[in-house]
């Protein structure tokens, strides 16, 4: 078998012409302009998502506890300060400012207008109630069923 290969004529440069180099970066240009609209246009949601998916989980650890413990679990949110904890536990967390909360909570758990709570019982059970999160027109709601414990995250419309 022969082995064939390519010769160029030393004369001859490879490679890319200014033109097609001036092209590519026109394409590129254009895409970064464009793209942080749309991911700004996104991001809102995304944050809202997060921060019904960050409430899920703070009140599933409370029912945990409350499970784990064999005592009473309270989660407690702050509507206007954005701030959520689990009673007589060190860690809390924070919703993002840009969002309006809303918490529908048992009236013995409610302490005042913007604070109220989630009390779960050592059998999984608890008081139920739900908290709304929203911006805008968009928004989710993550509620407790009070028989069961169960925690669901589901749209929200008015």
């Amino acid at each position: 078998m022969a082995c064939t290969s390519q010769r160029h004529s030393p004369g001859i440069a490879r490679g890319f012409t200014l033109v097609e180099l001036l092209v590519v970066l026109a394409i590129g240009s254009l895409l970064l302009a464009v793209t942080p609209p749309l991911v700004t246009a996104v991001m809102p949601g995304v944050e809202l998502k997060a921060a019904a998916r960050r409430t899920a989980g703070a009140l599933r650890l409370a029912r945990e506890m409350a499970v784990a413990r064999g005592r009473d679990a309270a989660w407690v949110l702050d509507v206007e300060q954005h701030r959520y904890g689990i009673e007589g536990d060190a860690r809390s967390g924070n919703l993002p400012d840009g969002l309006s909360l809303e918490l529908v909570a048992a009236e013995e758990e409610m302490r005042s207008e913007a604070v109220g709570a989630i009390r779960f019982y050592p059998d999984g059970s608890s008081t139920g109630g739900r908290v709304i999160l929203k911006r805008g027109e968009m928004g989710y709601q993550v509620g407790v069923n009070w028989l069961t414990g169960r925690i669901l995250i589901a749209q929200w419309e008015e």
